[in-house]
């Protein structure tokens, strides 16, 4: 069994849909699990957002000109008349769930069933044109009968791995599932999320349910890089990474991977391979329990962190002051991404200020307190064992003219963070690139 996720912009039109037949090809069975068309996640959140706003209205005019989006690929994608007619027919239906949700106050329940149409209608699109124009064998698994979370809000797991293998059994000796990604339901049994990007996360939820030999994550770059290819020029696909240093890069920025979507491949030792639907001859980046040689593989940026630091001599040293400084974070569920000490100051780093204030407040109990926002994190990854000479040195060399902020390095073997101001991202990633990678610009 293998599983193939398609993000978006792979399904996103009748022409990237009439594609995926000829990747999705193999002799095991195979589980597709699809994103929405691209585009509509973002149009369904602005419609719910209008909503609670109370501009109905304007809510009604978006889903119109999403659902007549809808009817054209579906016209464009499924030729035959009778089978337009069909697809269109449960379109509809789909559309007249969004519409009964405007003429009521939305709760956040109704904002989750506005949010579960786009896999849902994605799924129907491409089935139908498997099946009906191509004549092919597939069934249509829903993720509602076996996508669920658990009363912490966290994927359960064992739910999910009995109730995929009783939506399988009827199926057995068939070739292809397909089924969504992102949509789940609570542990209430209402319908709801894994938040976005949560695609990712289903295709590896599922893999480990079903045991699969294998987890393909199919995007619009051929990999994961070695730096942002937005901001630096000549980065090129990484062969190898291993789940840990997967995991580094998908948390501190590396865009094609959702940061929790390789936990569960990682538990279970189902290798996850990055691959480009618009480039599909490419080896992408296979993530697995192996790593190579390279001391530092690649470079990520997160933005938008805060950094606290709690300065105070008299408690510093004293038993218990970590714990109490921790504890304030623990009461306002904000995680702390970096942090460094020194005999007098802790400093830190967060990423939702959302209790800043509070947070700030408690601290200054503890000390003086300073704050700097608009801080980036940057992260390096690679095979950072202590016995690898000379790396720390090629990094602080590349960042010689860049004003540095934290350093973190030891806390992991597989990362190396530098905490500098947003302003200096750029020209950062790029220093790095020249004095890290330039040697290897051309991929192996």
């Amino acid at each position: 069994m293998k599983v193939l996720k398609f993000g978006g912009t792979s399904v996103g039109s009748a022409e990237r849909m009439r594609a995926l037949p000829a990747l999705i090809q193999g002799s095991e069975p195979r589980i597709v699990v699809l994103s929405a068309m691209s585009g509509t996640t973002n149009a369904l959140v602005n419609i719910a957002k209008l909503l609670f706003e109370g501009e109905t209205t304007a809510a009604t005019y978006q889903t119109e000109i999403l659902r007549q989006h809808y009817l054209i690929v579906a016209r464009e994608l499924l030729t035959e008349p009778e089978v337009a007619a069909e697809a269109i027919t449960h379109l509809d239906s789909a559309f007249k769930t969004i519409f009964n949700l405007t003429r009521h106050p939305l709760s956040a329940s109704g904002e989750r069933v506005i949010l579960a149409q786009g896999e849902l209608l994605s799924t129907l699109l491409f089935h139908r044109y498997y099946t009906r124009m191509l004549g092919q064998e597939a069934v249509l698994l829903p993720a509602l009968d076996f996508m669920r979370l658990d009363k912490n809000d966290e994927p359960d797991g064992d739910y999910i791995e009995k109730h995929l293998a009783q939506a399988l059994a009827p199926h057995a000796g068939q070739p292809l599932f397909i089924t969504q990604g992102y949509i789940c339901r609570n542990a209430n049994g209402d319908i709801d999320n894994l938040k976005r990007g949560g695609s990712d996360y289903s295709a590896s939820l599922i893999g480990a349910a079903a045991h699969a030999e294998e987890i393909q994550i199919w995007t619009d770059i051929d990999g994961l890089h070695n730096n942002d290819p937005r901001v630096v020029e000549g980065t090129y696909p990484i062969r190898e990474l291993s789940f840990d240093e997967a995991a580094e890069l998908a948390y501190f920025g590396a865009k094609i991977l959702h940061p929790s979507s390789i936990l569960p491949a990682a538990k279970h030792g189902i290798p996850v391979r990055l691959l480009n639907t618009m480039q599909p001859e490419a080896p992408g980046t296979l993530i697995s329990t192996q790593t190579g040689d390279e001391a530092i593989k690649a470079v990520a940026a997160k933005d938008g962190l805060v950094a606290i630091k709690i300065k105070s001599s008299r408690m510093l040293l004293a038993h218990g002051f970590l714990r109490s400084v921790f504890e304030v974070f623990e009461r306002y569920r904000t995680p702390i991404d970096m942090i460094t000490t020194s005999e007098v100051a802790v400093s830190l780093t967060i990423d939702d200020s959302t209790h800043l204030a509070e947070i700030l407040e408690e601290l200054r109990s503890f000390g003086s307190v300073e704050v700097d926002e608009q801080q980036t994190i940057v992260c390096l990854v690679g095979n950072l064992i202590q016995e690898n000479n000379g790396s720390a040195w090629l990094v602080f060399n590349a960042l010689k003219d860049i004003p540095l902020r934290m350093i973190s390095y030891g806390g992991s073997p597989n990362n190396i963070s530098i905490l500098i101001h947003t302003s200096h991202k750029q020209r950062a990633l790029q220093a790095l690139n020249e004095g890290l990678f330039q040697q290897r610009a051309v991929a192996p």
